[in-house]
């Protein structure tokens, strides 16, 4: 991996302007913030840059208010939640650039924070126009991105600004890069990824990727239904996109060239309907009725991923393995997720698990601390599994 920039990099920062492009697109209910998970990361590196004494400088979108002022995508009615974790008053600028974004840095003390209003209010934001960028950097010195789940895009405050100011990776930037190096950049080999999900049509890139990079991928949840479709093996009415049997058979030949072992279900749990706790029973593969459906994959197969868990040096999960969100078809993620988690605490495992249905699971299955690395990053975390370089990644590396 390229060096990055990192805090530690940065000396003798009393007073000077600091801008930092943090992830604040946080879930609200009835006008609350509801899961405060995003602010919670970014809190190290804000409160290290304000004991150090900088003006520190938050810039953040929330929702897609598409270049316009909205008024229920105000960072305003984040800033109490982001006050509360951080335990220090939060100032709030009415606009994030201009003369509210001025006028209120001028009056900031050493140490002080202040938010700036959602940087998408401006269509200059997601189309990253010299201009606006100008306008951002003439409020700070100094720029950090703590922000992985927004370096997937090349907008002004996540990748315009670096071509401005000195740039440097935040404390979450930069944990979330050294944990993907650990899991796909310099791995500790064998390396295992598993893969659940709905859709194939979804993570073509990113299966077609992690077989040349990977020793063994694990497929579950509904894609895997279209691997064993295009093996002439009946579904019945589980999910299954019958249409791309031409591109599983393409991915599982370009893992037998790359010598990556492609890990099916052997065994599934059907039921006719999708609720929980309908009846169910366990079938073999070849033996699912017509009028039935795969949710989850079944105790044999949970014991063939455990195993390979076991063999593993490296873990990457991305979705998972079943219909978790219902009883009881959580059975199989529940299972492997806790036997990873077992093997990680015990030395023997580095695991880094990531994507917004991946997050959910691990934490239903009460292992999400567990982990070596759990990403919040989504969008972001996917792409890089896919193998894409991510504009705001690649600006912050040295030279």
């Amino acid at each position: 991996m390229p060096a990055f920039k990192t805090l530690d990099d940065l000396t003798d920062i009393a007073g000077k302007r600091v801008l930092v492009r943090v992830d604040l697109n946080v879930p609200m209910t009835d006008g609350k913030v509801s899961d405060t998970t995003r602010i919670e990361r970014v809190a190290p590196t804000i409160k290290e840059l304000s004991a150090k004494g900088a003006k520190v400088i938050l810039l953040a979108h929330f929702g897609r208010p598409k270049g316009e002022p909205v008024a229920d995508q105000s960072l305003s009615l984040i800033a109490p939640s982001v006050e509360a974790v951080l335990g220090q008053h939060v100032a709030f600028a009415s606009d994030c650039i201009g003369a509210p974004a001025a006028d209120a840095i001028a009056a900031m003390q050493n140490g002080d924070i202040l938010l700036l209003e959602n940087t998408r209010f401006h269509k200059g934001e997601e189309k990253n126009t010299p201009e606006f960028t100008a306008e951002l950097a003439k409020n700070g010195d100094l720029y950090v991105n703590d922000a992985f789940s927004a370096a997937h895009r090349a907008h002004a405050s996540t990748e315009g600004l670096a071509h401005h100011l000195p740039a440097y990776a935040g404390r979450t930037m930069q944990a979330e890069l050294e944990a993907l190096e650990k899991g796909l950049g310099q791995p500790e080999r064998p390396v295992v990824a598993i893969v659940g999900g709905a859709k194939v049509s979804t993570k073509i890139d990113l299966l077609s990727n992690l077989v040349t990079k990977v020793d063994a991928l694990v497929i579950g949840g509904g894609m895997a239904n279209t691997f064993i479709a295009a093996q002439g093996i009946d579904v019945g009415k589980s999910l299954c996109e019958h249409d791309l049997a031409d591109t599983a058979r393409a991915i599982m030949e370009t893992a037998k060239t790359a010598g990556c072992a492609i890990v099916l279900p052997v065994d599934g749990v059907v039921a006719r309907e999708f609720k929980a706790n309908t009846a169910n029973e366990t079938v073999d593969i070849g033996a699912i009725p017509a009028d039935a459906m795969m949710l989850d994959v079944g105790p044999k197969s949970v014991e063939l991923i455990n195993g390979w868990i076991e063999k593993a040096s490296t873990l990457v999960w991305n979705g998972p393995l079943g219909a978790f969100e219902i009883a009881p078809f959580d059975t199989a993620t529940v299972s492997a997720a806790k036997h990873a988690a077992t093997q990680t605490r015990a030395g023997k495992l580095v695991s880094v698990a990531g994507g917004g249905d991946t997050v959910s699971a691990l934490n239903h299955a009460g292992v999400a601390d567990d982990f070596s690395y759990v990403s919040t990053a989504g969008g972001a975390f996917l792409e890089w599994m896919e193998g894409k370089e991510l504009p705001g990644v690649a600006v912050l590396t040295k030279g």
